[in-house]
């Protein structure tokens, strides 16, 4: 029987002038747990489509169970795969999805449908449909949906990104009863605990290339993350600032929530972020960062401690309320939090002041149609959202495009504080370029501005201040101007 599954040599992949992988080779082996480990942006993903045969390779060779992808056939054989967000009919339940899904592949048996329901935990019977599921219940239908047609190789790229510490487990169950039966399996994640928690070898990518594969038995977490992150310092672009003296626009104070979840708590976490600096929250993936940004926002309230706006200990946690306090908020998933895709730019950009006097008349219930238009044309110009007219639904707009909308937003409501969470994710250069330089221009304002991101060059790139969040506990704070890159390191694997 031969051993190796998947067998990547010389691998490189471009998108023009933009190279995503380069000369990567490696191998993973049968009935092994494979980790692929990196920061945002190291081509994991990528890599997986080329993989899987969604993609084709700029150079080199892929096979998968000996066939060579490209060649002998088209798309892997005999894989399954979760990569990205899955996707299913929303009005439907979760069974009637994976038996029409079910339909389309080998036909597998109602009851052996229900059987992979329930391996993931979830109910055949329920009479739920999916837009009432959660993120965590959408990601184990995914999963059901990779098995859906027994494959030997599985892929699963972040699908642990939705799910609690106990779903985390049941996800680990089942990959190990996989394992058992002779079957491979690729996780991919940004979670470094988790990766070396189920993983038999790791593989670290670092922009596009292969630093390295271990066994997972012959490392730790300071190892691994020294081949992450490793890299010399690169002084950034931008004038790093001490705002310690001034007005302080957030504080945090002992803040408990839900300490007892090491991946979506907050554990003793007290932060200040002043007027005119950036703080950068630097962390791996699913260290309580989310909620720390819900907490900022409103979102969500603490279990304990305290939070101050302006120097006022606010009482209720509310969304609105804290609009109203000055806090504006680029959140992590644009489509899904940021925008309402079947609206128009022009509607989007004064989603947070349709009210005003500006834009309507008797509070809101007349909308100002040409001064929103006027003005969305402005904010266009002023914000270079490059479309064909400000009266096109928003969602026909780029990643890049969609980010400056929301930018645009959340600056010219004058804020005393923006909560940017990974407001540069998944753009080009370009786009990522001209965000950070209207986030340095706000913070020069007077703007307070708190920078959570899994992207370390990012957070080096901007920040005045480095705060280092693992498992919802604050490990260190540092200053932007020369960070001590090794020390970084070690405090986000919690050392």
């Amino acid at each position: 029987m031969r051993k190796i599954v998947v067998d990547v040599q010389h691998v490189s992949k471009s998108f023009g002038s933009e190279q995503v992988l380069e000369n990567v080779t490696l191998q993973m082996m049968r009935g092994k747990i494979h980790g692929i480990i990196g920061r945002n942006g190291s081509g994991k993903t990528v890599l997986m489509k080329c993989i899987c045969g969604f993609l084709r390779p700029t150079a080199g060779k892929i096979s998968v169970f000996g066939k060579n992808i490209g060649t002998d056939c088209d798309f892997a054989p005999k894989t399954g795969m979760l990569i990205e967000a899955p996707g299913f009919l929303p009005h439907e339940t979760g069974m009637s999805n994976l038996l029409w899904l079910a339909k389309l592949g080998n036909g597998a048996r109602c009851e052996d449908v229900a059987a992979l329901m329930r391996l993931v935990g979830l109910d055949p019977a329920a009479k739920k449909r999916v837009s009432q599921y959660s993120l965590g219940m959408r990601q184990r239908l995914g999963i059901a949906q990779a098995l859906l047609d027994a494959p030997e190789l599985l892929i699963l790229d972040e699908p642990s990104a939705a799910l609690t510490d106990i779903e985390v487990e049941g996800l680990f169950a089942i990959m190990r009863k996989l394992v058992s039966e002779g079957k491979s399996i690729i996780f991919i994640s940004h979670k470094m605990r988790e990766v070396m928690h189920i993983s038999d070898r790791i593989t670290v990518l670092r922009l596009g290339e292969v630093v390295g594969t271990v066994n997972c038995a012959d490392t730790d977490s300071k190892k691994l993350a020294s081949m992450m992150i490793g890299r010399e310092l690169v002084a950034s672009q931008y004038e790093k600032k001490d705002c310690s003296d001034a007005e302080i626009a957030v504080e945090l104070s002992h803040v408990d929530y839900h300490k007892e979840s090491k991946h979506n708590g907050l554990n003793d976490m007290s932060l200040t972020v002043h007027r005119g600096e950036i703080v950068g929250i630097a962390g791996v993936d699913g260290n309580g960062q989310t909620q720390l940004a819900q907490l900022i926002t409103g979102v969500i309230s603490p279990d304990s401690g305290t939070l101050s706006l302006s120097g006022q200990r606010l009482a209720i946690f509310d969304p609105h309320g804290f609009i109203e306090d000055g806090v504006s908020h680029v959140p992590e998933d644009r489509n899904l939090q940021g925008l309402i895709g079947d609206m128009s730019i022009a509607e989007n950009l004064v989603l947070k002041s349709s009210g005003t006097a500006a834009f309507s008349s008797g509070g809101g219930l007349l909308l100002k149609k040409k001064a929103i238009a006027d003005y969305a044309e402005e904010m266009a110009e002023k914000y270079d959202i490059r479309c064909t007219s400000v009266e096109q639904d928003v969602r026909s707009l780029s990643g890049g495009n969609q980010q400056k909308v929301i930018l645009a937003r959340e600056l010219e409501s004058d804020p005393v504080l923006l909560v940017a969470t990974h407001p540069a994710r998944g753009l080009d250069i370009g786009a990522a370029s001209f965000i950070h330089d209207q986030m340095i221009a706000a913070r020069d304002r007077g703007v307070g501005i708190l920078l959570i991101s899994a992207d370390f060059d990012e957070i080096l790139e901007m920040s005045d201040r480095i705060l280092v969040c693992f498992e919802g506990q604050i490990m260190g704070e540092y200053s932007g101007k020369n960070p001590p890159i090794e020390e970084i390191s070690l405090a986000m694997t919690g050392k």
